[in-house]
């Protein structure tokens, strides 16, 4: 037997390496289509980061964690708002991009079924609306709670916006309706008052939405409902959760309508892979007409017993399917290549186009990404080019298309920033190149300070986007520290803020009341706040709660920067679940410059940062337990129901012992059964342990 049976082959090396830089990019991802409304990718790319992860979950099990970001649903919830607890959880759907993958789903679900490749399916099949879940609670016929989905588990209250949506029924029709019942559904806005909404803001000079999706997410976390109320929102039912639950999908969806709700248009029922093709397709030829976005159509098992009979895995229920539809696309010429400077120095090319319609949107605009694609695709101005939309975020170039045209030459390029001059980079392992001016770069530093006030950082109101343009110049404010200054210079100046045009006494004091009180922040907001590459919310969090207080983060940076990367700093700050090389080599290289490190120095003078206190990730309902499953599971497999008991804090293990806590029992348990009746450990059947559970 060899002696290093143990230690990992180079291919499971290059798969934790890999791994950590998906979770990485996921939580990212997550956070800014989720959490900000703000997403950078479309739904295919992220999608494929999702599928990458879990593909190398199931070819190196020993490297998945329990909390990847790919057993997540949605996002952590808005510390804006209350906290709403679901009582069944709000869960994502696995997603199809293919036939195959619908007929591999059949197949599945015929097994766990237990019918035969000849027997007739029952489905429904309904449009998948690209909007924000929301979950609704009526007690006696009236609605008495809006909520978000958040994770999956926990959702914000969103009572106060929900009620503005003049389709969401107030109190129930007629009175066949049980006394409490939630009903589950989408919100979304219409493509036409999107468009409306995106010039009015265009207008006002303010930032436009990406797609209708982001733009109701936004409306429904406002915090005044007066402006929800003034963007026509809508919402279409699809799910319900009651005591005395209808036994199909069609039925669920005939109460609904009947009790006030709308539905989606073009629902259908649906009896073979055949027919689900031919839904796909048809919605697909509809998608442009419709009045609402949907990215795709749901499948799912018509019978709620053959649903409860397939259960659910992790994230996902095993008799639903999401069929997303595959990019829309179109012709146009290149008219020229912009540079960007992003919040992070991050040069990015984007092509002006000659204005196209794709799916029922113009497009004129378009992203080239990187360097690296420029030179692969080799795009040039002047070229035709093939556009392609995935229906949510800013298009991109497919490839130039051939034409006997005298191309230009290739584009080059830049060497130094072309907002302030400063050389550009590029980091080992990174196509991004970056401008090295930091703050001293007036893109980067307004960028910055955009991210510095936003809602998920210093979220200071009155203070933003055209209200940072007008101090940038008036040179009242170039860095977060002039934020917390500026008011005792304002009352200095010759010309005070209240005397500028737009700006009165009432206003300029109701700006600095604002700013007053976010002198006192949390620590990881404090740290999400400074825009340090790849540090998200959920990552700064998870610093937070480990050095528990600024100043001790602060001291670990310093010494990361003199030891390297050898020293025990830089080990301890790896040993943070989720944080791998790349988030600590971006702490260390910010870290490295003397503005930034002497501007957190300047902040922790001026603020008042909050400790955070350390969490305790093993205190869960199942901590201390032991567990252990025998047998054949029929509703999930040996993984799923192990990753299940540990998520709840449970140790499972493989033989049956005095410290053994409860023994779930499948079919064929063999002997495990009565050496744990011999010890009175508990025994559960697995129904029994999924009601355990839920309870």
């Amino acid at each position: 037997m060899s002696l290093f049976k143990d230690f990992p082959t180079s291919k499971e090396m290059e798969a934790r390496q890999r791994l950590k830089k998906l979770y990485e990019e996921i939580v990212y991802h997550n956070e800014r289509y989720h959490g900000l409304d703000a997403p950078e990718i479309s739904d295919a790319t992220y999608d494929k980061l999702v599928q990458e992860a879990r593909d190398l979950e199931r070819q190196f099990p020993q490297l998945k964690q329990n909390d990847a970001p790919t057993q997540k649903v949605g996002s952590e919830v808005d510390n804006r708002f209350e906290k709403v607890s679901h009582t069944i959880p709000m869960l994502s759907l696995e997603n199809a991009f293919s036939e195959g993958d619908v007929e591999n789903f059949i197949t599945r679900s015929r097994k766990l079924l237990g019918l035969g490749p000849d027997a007739v399916l029952d489905m429904m099949a309904e449009p998948k609306i690209d909007g924000l879940s929301a979950s609704l609670r009526y007690e006696k016929g009236v609605l008495t709670l809006g909520s978000t989905r958040g994770d999956g588990q926990t959702g914000e209250n969103i009572t106060h916006t929900i009620r503005t949506i003049h389709n969401i029924p107030t109190h129930l029709k007629g009175s066949n309706y049980p006394d409490v019942l939630e009903v589950r559904g989408e919100v979304f806005l219409p493509k036409e008052a999107f468009a409306q909404l995106n010039a009015m803001r265009e207008a006002e000079g303010l930032p436009l939405f990406a797609n209708p999706r982001n733009a109701a997410a936004g409306t429904m976390r406002q915090l005044d409902a007066s402006i929800t109320a003034k963007r026509p929102l809508r919402f279409f039912a699809y799910g319900l959760l009651s005591p005395t639950h209808p036994q199909s999908q069609r039925e669920v969806l005939d109460c609904l309508k009947a009790w006030g709700f709308s539905l989606a248009d073009n629902i259908q029922r649906c009896h073979s892979v055949l027919d689900l093709m031919d839904y796909y397709r048809d919605m697909n030829e509809k998608r442009a007409r419709l009045p609402y976005d949907i990215d795709g159509v749901v499948y799912k098992m018509n019978r709620v017993q053959d649903q409860e009979k397939m259960g659910f895995v992790a994230r996902a229920p095993r008799w639903a399917l999401a069929h997303k539809f595959l990019a829309e696309q179109g012709q146009t010429i290149l008219k020229s290549i912009q540079i960007q400077v992003g919040r992070t120095g991050v040069l990015t090319p984007v092509g002006e186009l000659e204005p196209l319609n794709i799916g029922g949107v113009m497009v004129s605009r378009v992203s080239l990404h990187n360097g690296d694609e420029l030179k692969r695709k080799d795009i040039r101005v002047g070229d035709r080019v093939l556009i392609q939309r995935a229906g949510d975020v800013i298009p991109q170039v497919v490839g130039v298309l051939p034409g006997d045209h005298k191309r230009s030459d290739p584009f080059i390029f830049p060497t130094r920033c072309p907002v302030c001059g400063s050389p550009v980079m590029r980091e080992e392992n990174e196509v991004a190149i970056r401008c090295t001016g930091g703050f001293s770069c007036d893109a980067q530093a307004k960028e910055r300070l955009n991210h510095f006030v936003s809602r998920h950082a210093f979220d200071i109101e009155g203070l933003g986007g055209k209200s940072i343009d007008f101090f940038w110049e008036k040179a009242l404010i170039h860095s977060p520290v002039d934020i917390f200054t500026f008011q005792n210079r304002d009352q200095q100046s010759l010309t005070p803020l209240k005397n500028f045009p737009g700006w009165g006494e009432k206003s300029a004091e109701n700006l600095f009341q604002s700013i007053e009180k976010k002198r006192h922040i949390s620590f990881d907001r404090f740290l999400y706040a400074l825009g340090i590459h790849h540090i998200g919310q959920v990552t700064a969090k998870a610093i937070a709660q480990h050095y528990q207080t600024v100043e001790t983060w602060q001291n670990a940076m310093v010494l990361i920067v003199s030891e390297g990367e050898e020293g025990p700093a830089y080990q301890d700050l790896l040993s943070i679940d989720s944080i791998g090389p790349t988030i600590a080599d971006s702490l260390r290289t910010f870290f490295q410059k003397p503005p930034n490190a002497l501007l957190v120095k300047e902040l922790m003078a001026v603020l008042d940062i909050k400790p955070m206190e350390k969490m305790d990730r093993h205190h869960r309902p199942f901590t201390g337990k032991t567990i252990l499953f025998t047998g054949t599971l029929q509703n999930m497999t040996r993984e799923e129901a192990k990753q299940q008991a540990e998520t709840l804090g449970a140790k499972v293990t493989n033989t049956v012992s005095s410290h053994t806590s409860i023994l779930v029992v499948g079919e064929n348990p063999g002997s495990k059964v009565e050496k744990a009746r011999t010890l009175n450990i508990q025994i559960l059947s697995q129904d029994e342990w999924m009601d355990f559970i839920k309870n």
